[in-house]
């Protein structure tokens, strides 16, 4: 079982991945650092959250290094 995200970070999530989803890789600590030129996030709390539901769609789509 896992923490239910909530719409707005499954949006979020998506559109910076269909942005660069040839950069993000199963690497939570890079995609961090890529999610940083896409979007300002603000709150340090949203912006992992977001990096995890994004590091989970590169892995699911095969992008894992």
């Amino acid at each position: 079982m896992g923490r239910i995200k909530s719409t707005f970070v499954k949006t979020s999530g998506m559109k910076i991945y269909e942005k660069g989803s040839d950069e993000f890789t199963g690497n939570f600590d890079e995609n961090k650092k890529i999610i940083e030129k896409y979007a300002k996030i603000s709150s340090k709390r949203l912006r992992n959250s977001i990096t995890g539901y994004v590091t989970r769609l590169a892995k699911k789509n095969g992008s894992q290094s």
